[in-house]
């Protein structure tokens, strides 16, 4: 079985806002429907503890095909502290990170899809286990302080692909390169 790729996503406004309050965000066009191909090619969901709270209650209510997809895929979550029960088809990531990741990889069809690009998608990029990092960037600005990687350091990236959708969104696909911290 070919190993599929670990690949951070995240949305955020032109000015790299990735807050809570996601008003900012574009609905509807062509940038879903590749959004959803993304999730259609993963096997599993990896999250932060932080991410994996942020979103279980608004997927659980949320319905539809995509939701049904995202509420149905395994989801493992890491975190450095204790982690209550889980819902959410979730399991909690115990162990050495590195090697977790690496046993998912193989034990999976398809990809590792983890949103949200915190603290625990750069502990993926520093340890060398995310293999894409993909930027969808709305044509609005935000001003919200929470950005990707923000505080943990800088992350130097090869940019693969670009796509600009008619409705202003673009997604950004780059490979992690090396961590300065």
């Amino acid at each position: 079985m070919a190993v599929g790729k670990s690949i951070i996503t995240a949305q955020m406004s032109a000015d790299a806002s990735i807050g809570p309050d996601i008003g900012w965000y574009t609905p509807g066009g062509e940038h879903e429907a590749d959004s959803e191909d993304d999730l259609r090619l993963a096997g599993a969901m990896l999250l932060g503890r932080k991410t994996y709270e942020a979103l279980a209650p608004i997927w659980t209510a949320t319905t539809g095909p995509y939701a049904e997809m995202v509420n149905a895929m395994p989801k493992y979550v890491a975190s450095t502290g204790p982690i209550g029960t889980l819902a959410w088809n979730a399991t909690p990531l115990k162990g050495d990170l590195a090697e977790e990741v690496r046993r998912l990889k193989a034990e999976h069809a398809g990809n590792l899809l983890t949103y949200g690009c915190g603290e625990f998608a750069f502990a993926l990029v520093r340890l060398g286990l995310a293999d894409e990092v993909h930027f969808w960037v709305h044509p609005v600005v935000w001003s919200e302080p929470d950005r990707p990687f923000h505080g943990l350091g800088h992350v130097r990236m090869r940019l693969k692909d670009a796509t600009v959708y008619r409705n202003g969104v673009i997604r950004q696909r780059y490979e992690p390169l090396s961590v300065d911290e």
